[in-house]
């Protein structure tokens, strides 16, 4: 018998705090109704504060954990999180896609902690436009946008990156429009506005935010209110506590 809940696999790394990569994924996928997977990317040494080191595992380790859940259960959606290199994103992604390329494919492109420490350095124009062949949606904020997109400030570079895939752009870090998500997919530019008054920031708030968009996706929801359900779902965990680590269940 199938399962009744959509599969959605995180492949993230190992935060011991729970508040972002694999843990908070699998935490927000099962919150939004779907059935949750993990595959590790790496293990952290960190608090909620600071990311004290990093173990990466091998493209061969990591695909070595997702191969069977690819091939045992019919997966729907991918939220990838922290890689080291766009080689093994594009290897994990090559791996789904062989798989089944219906499988909808989202990375939130971690490029540096919150602490400063980097995670994917290095990336150029021709193999970041190859990788992101592969990807359904990608979600920065807006200094990652500006890296990988290359223009002077997060709307440009945004606009740039959509020549290459859908763009969830998010607006924490916004100097132009704090607060507000712009989702960029075919010709369109969708406002996601914040409906707090009052926000307790978190750890892990993009991991949160991407995967609530993957695990609606799953279930079918449509791309604009599968951004617009996340938005929701991660404002109401931020104002969860007043502490930087969210509670899931309400």
């Amino acid at each position: 018998m199938e399962y009744t809940r959509s599969i959605v696999i995180s492949i993230a790394g190992f935060d011991p705090t729970g508040g972002a990569g694999v843990l908070a994924d699998i935490k927000t996928i099962e919150q939004n109704n779907c059935l949750g997977f993990g595959v590790l990317t790496s293990t952290t040494i960190q608090t909620e504060f600071e990311v004290i080191g990093v173990n990466w595992l091998s493209q061969e380790e990591i695909l070595n954990q997702l191969n069977p859940l690819l091939e045992h259960y019919a997966v729907k959606a991918v939220k990838i999180g922290i890689v080291n290199q766009l080689s093994t994103l594009k290897a994990i992604c090559l791996r789904v896609r062989e798989v089944n390329p219906e499988i909808y494919i989202v990375w939130d492109p971690i490029l540096v902690a919150t602490s400063g420490k980097p995670f994917l350095e290095n990336v150029t124009k021709e193999e970041l436009e190859d990788v992101l062949s592969l990807i359904d949606l990608i979600t920065p904020n807006t200094l990652e946008a500006i890296e990988l997109g290359g223009m002077e400030n997060e709307i440009e570079s945004a606009r740039e990156l959509l020549k290459m895939t859908n763009v969830l752009l998010k607006g924490g870090h916004s100097t132009i429009d704090q607060g507000t998500d712009i989702l960029f997919y075919e010709d369109k530019e969708v406002r996601i506005e914040s409906e707090l008054k009052e926000y307790h920031d978190k750890h892990g708030t993009g991991c949160i935010l991407a995967s609530a968009i993957t695990a609606n996706i799953a279930k079918g929801t449509s791309l604009i209110q599968s951004c617009r359900n996340a938005k929701q779902y991660l404002e109401t965990t931020a104002n969860s506590n007043a502490q930087r680590l969210a509670y899931h269940v309400q």
